[in-house]
């Protein structure tokens, strides 16, 4: 039911508007009325109508006024004037207000009707759009995570298509100018459920800190941050900040869950291998104090800040095989997520088919409800299932119309509408397709 409020200082006008619409348009508004411009604006911020007819001139605040009082705070009502003068002194003002129609006095009851008509099919219309916009961002809100996280290991690996990167950084609005990875190491004796815990924290706390950052998934006790710097950002407060924020990240940890966690922070570079190598660099410092909880810059050890020029020649050895090991083992773990995902997603699409089979089903609507593009979802189906989704549906309501035969409870026609066939003829056909036999002679 809409939300109507009539603005009239003749109560005559009032009731029989209201009159009117009640009887052409039953059980469709809920109406409140207004005796002038003051009342109209105070029910209004009360009731939030989603229609208003204003009468132009009021005692004390005048129609138009009043109109761009409400509108302020509703933008999206729909305003018809009511005079009983000349609409085109007020046209000019009336149109920058978004005012959709005049009605004047006294109104003829088709032309009430039809207004209102016309304004209930914008509302439905934009009532519409907005759930179709929620459930577009909805839908999107799912994909960011692991576009991220795809934008993440790319960073990670070498051979990449920087075409790709590129692509997916613009998406994310993730500049390859200047920035730097962060990468956090859980300590070995943390349980999983402790890591994941940690994670959700650390990804939502730099979301805030960081709108743009790109976090990658939880693999092998690592998470990487990647950060971008402000391009007239001064370096050593630019220093300061990735500095504070791994400071920041340890202390979460300590303070909420009482864990020490190693914070390794790469220097900054621009593009796709300059943030590689920054994560590579973040890994190595990571894993500089053996997980002793620290924050740890890779330029200080290059310095000398954190370690002799001799320590570091030598350990130069062992990261270079962090790249290698480290990658290897995301990628397996990559692997395994995927496929743990995948599974879930096609016992989600299993599930759905099977409470579905008997009526129409089509791909695509399988394919939504488990959020995913009809062809992408048809080829891991065929992959994951071995069959096609027609075979699949088709075999499904085949094994139904079986059981439903050696019951003997139901026609062979009650049986084809039963498992989802309009056409006893091509349920005939079908049937003998799969089975070798028509279903008569099964049912004998």
């Amino acid at each position: 039911m809409y939300r109507l409020l009539i603005a009239d200082d003749e109560a005559l006008e009032r009731e029989g508007l209201e009159l009117i619409i009640e009887r052409l348009l039953p059980k469709t508004f809920h109406i409140v009325h207004a005796e002038n411009g003051r009342l109209a604006i105070e029910h209004a911020e009360e009731h939030r109508p989603h229609i208003v007819l204003m009468d132009v001139n009021m005692p004390g605040i005048q129609g138009l006024e009043a109109i761009r009082e409400i509108k302020r705070s509703m933008p999206e009502t729909k305003f018809v004037m009511i005079t009983a003068y000349d609409y085109f002194a007020y046209a000019k003002e009336a149109l920058a207000l978004g005012v959709k129609e005049y009605l004047v006095k006294p109104a003829k009851r088709e032309q009430v009707i039809q207004t209102l008509q016309m304004l209930i099919s914008e509302l439905d219309a934009e009532k519409k759009k907005r759930s179709t916009e929620l459930e577009l961002r909805h839908k999107l809100s799912q994909l960011i995570p692991i576009v991220e996280n795809e934008l993440a290991m790319m960073f990670m690996i070498d051979h990449i298509t920087s075409t790709d990167i590129e692509q997916l950084s613009e998406w994310l609005s993730f500049s390859l100018e200047e920035a730097c990875a962060i990468v956090i190491a859980f300590p070995e004796q943390l349980s999983i459920a402790s890591q994941q815990k940690i994670y959700d924290k650390i990804s939502g706390f730099a979301k805030n800190y960081e709108a743009n950052s790109i976090v990658s998934s939880l693999i092998d006790r690592h998470m990487a941050i990647y950060i971008h710097k402000e391009s007239l950002q001064d370096d050593h407060l630019w220093k300061e900040r990735a500095t504070a924020f791994g400071e920041e990240l340890y202390g979460m940890a300590a303070r909420l869950f009482d864990s020490k966690i190693s914070v390794g922070i790469g220097q900054t570079y621009s593009g796709a291998e300059g943030l590689r190598k920054s994560y590579f660099e973040a890994v190595f410092a990571s894993n500089y104090d053996d997980h002793n909880g620290v924050v740890c810059r890779f330029d200080e050890l290059k310095q000398g800040k954190r370690a002799s020029q001799e320590e570091l020649l030598e350990s130069s050895q062992v990261m270079n095989t962090i790249p290698e090991a480290y990658v290897l083992s995301a990628m397996q773990r990559i692997r395994e997520q995927r496929e743990q995902q995948t599974h879930s997603v096609m016992d989600r699409a299993k599930h759905y088919i099977q409470s579905k089979f008997a009526e129409e089903l089509s791909l695509e609507e399988v394919a939504d409800s488990v959020h995913l593009n009809p062809h992408y979802f048809s080829k891991i189906f065929k992959q994951q299932m071995g069959t096609t989704f027609i075979d699949y549906v088709t075999a499904l309501r085949i094994d139904k119309a079986k059981s439903l035969m050696a019951s003997g409870k139901l026609s062979l026609k009650e049986v084809c509408f039963e498992v989802g066939y309009k056409d006893p003829n091509y349920f005939s056909r079908v049937f003998k397709k799969v089975t070798g036999v028509p279903p008569s002679d099964y049912r004998e």
